[in-house]
């Protein structure tokens, strides 16, 4: 059973505050720009802030030389697909046409379909009956928190192809995961850079070609892209890539169910809106089944013993 250091679990908690707060600055650049801008420049802006961090540090992006880096980067090339591109593209697409609410849940959804890959793929990272129940239950906790009204229809056109498209980001999002602790053994800020390079790289053209340069853009639509570029894009890559490899996919997979709570409580404490009093049952069935899928990790780390 693999130990989990303490710091992943702080990590995974500012991942869930960083991405909590994701879908509303999206929410507001959209306003402005379309799906494929959003993500263009939150990946280019993400690729810009590691590289110049991995400058800072004195490190380079991994080798192309005949050997293991070449196997990093043909890695690093599916990560920037499943990992931004096109979870990033799905999401902003759908977000102009599913409820509010919905892309939470099917984030919710990510460890789930996470569980049977990391059974199949990872050494390790074997499938038992606490984990599934766990993961399970976090999840109802958050369809509890998000409501039967996050269903509700907007009656927009393609919907259904919006909801399908959420639910295949979260496809992506898992696939990416696996495909992260998988890659070979290189630097982590090194691997994160490579990925969002990869990435910008692939969405710029298609952002250009599809939707062309913006003509204007609101100061909130600004602000919104940079913090989408900084925080959820270019700190999260590398904080991703971190919990990904040190502690395993299924562990980072709890991150998701993080996400929706921090978005109500945000929510509540930046936009005024009003907190559901399902909330609070939400989070008990959401840590119970943290604890629940984590047991032997928490049992260790609050033992003290080393990790």
């Amino acid at each position: 059973m693999q130990d989990i250091a303490p710091i992943n679990w702080l990590r995974i908690g500012a991942l869930g505050l960083i991405w909590g707060a994701s879908f509303t600055f999206i929410s507001v650049a959209l306003r402005d720009v379309g799906p494929f801008t959003v993500a263009a420049v939150r990946i280019t802006l993400g690729a810009v802030f590691l590289l110049s961090l991995l400058r800072i540090r004195g490190l380079r992006l991994p080798s192309t030389e005949p050997g293991p880096g070449r196997k990093v980067w043909r890695f690093s090339v599916f990560m920037a697909l499943f990992s931004n591109v096109i979870p990033f593209s799905l999401l902003g697409w759908a977000q102009q046409s599913v409820a509010s609410g919905f892309a939470g849940v099917c984030m919710a959804a990510v460890p789930l379909l996470i569980l049977p890959l990391a059974h199949v793929f990872v050494p390790g990272e074997r499938m038992h009956l606490r984990r599934a129940g766990g993961f399970v239950l976090g999840t109802t906790g958050v369809v509890v928190l998000i409501g039967a009204e996050a269903f509700a229809s907007t009656g927009k056109d393609l919907e259904s192809l919006a909801r399908l498209a959420c639910l295949g980001a979260a496809m992506c999002y898992a696939t990416g995961s696996i495909l992260t602790r998988l890659c070979p053994p290189v630097h982590l800020l090194s691997l994160a850079a490579a990925v969002m390079t990869l990435a910008a790289g692939m969405i710029v053209p298609v952002a250009l070609i599809v939707e062309g340069i913006p003509n204007s853009m609101s100061l909130n639509g600004f602000f919104a892209l940079i913090y989408l570029g900084i925080l959820p894009t270019g700190v999260a890559q590398l904080l991703l890539v971190q919990v990904t490899r040190e502690a395993g996919p299924g562990f980072f997979g709890l991150v998701n169910y993080m996400v929706p709570v921090w978005s109500v409580i945000l929510g509540a404490v930046l936009l005024s809106e009003a907190v559901p009093p399902r909330l609070f049952l939400a989070m008990a069935m959401i840590l119970a089944g943290v604890a629940i899928s984590q047991w032997g990790a928490l049992r260790r780390l609050f033992a003290g013993r080393p990790t």
